[in-house]
């Protein structure tokens, strides 16, 4: 009969390695709510994202320094980058019906729903794309300098160790 230790050992190993990992990855500081106070592992307040993507907004046209031509440009890039108004926060109650209807679906059924939700997302993103390419060739050269320090992973924070707004790695 095969010993159940060694199995039993390499689990525990595992999922301790893994409870490390999460502990030292778990996002912290700023833009997060306390788990604790909203009831919810995860999950960023959305009014929260959209103050922080307003301000970053306005840094980035500021730092810009438009010329009127530019600011139907502006404008345009600024809607498209937007998140369309069905896409706000689910309600519990509204994923748990999400949840439910899909269980009632076959798994063919819930891969064409998948696929559908994808091909909305790509076409959200296409769109996205493309007012960002218009808005960009109505840049100056330096201003296009200045959009692409300024856009890359949000605003150029992340990446850096501890920097503003950016993932700590490590």
């Amino acid at each position: 009969m095969k010993s159940i230790f060694k199995p039993l050992l390499i689990s525990a190993v595992l999922a301790s390695s893994a409870a490390l990992v999460q502990a030292q990855t778990a996002p912290t500081g700023q833009g997060m709510m306390h788990a604790s106070a909203r009831g919810e592992h995860g999950r960023m307040d959305p009014a929260r994202m959209q103050e922080r993507m307003a301000a970053r907004m306005a840094e980035l046209k500021a730092k810009l320094n438009l010329n009127a031509a530019q600011e139907g440009g502006w404008n345009d890039y600024l809607a498209a980058m937007q998140p369309p108004a069905h896409h706000q926060r689910m309600s519990r109650d509204e994923r748990k019906k999400m949840h439910e209807e899909m269980q009632a679906m076959t798994t063919p059924q819930r891969l064409d729903r998948m696929a559908a939700m994808r091909a909305e997302r790509d076409t959200l993103m296409r769109q996205r794309e493309q007012a960002t390419r218009n808005f960009y060739d109505l840049l100056s050269t330096e201003q296009q300098k200045v959009f692409d320090a300024n856009t890359m992973m949000g605003g150029g924070h992340h990446g850096k160790r501890g920097g503003k707004g950016g993932h700590r790695h490590g």
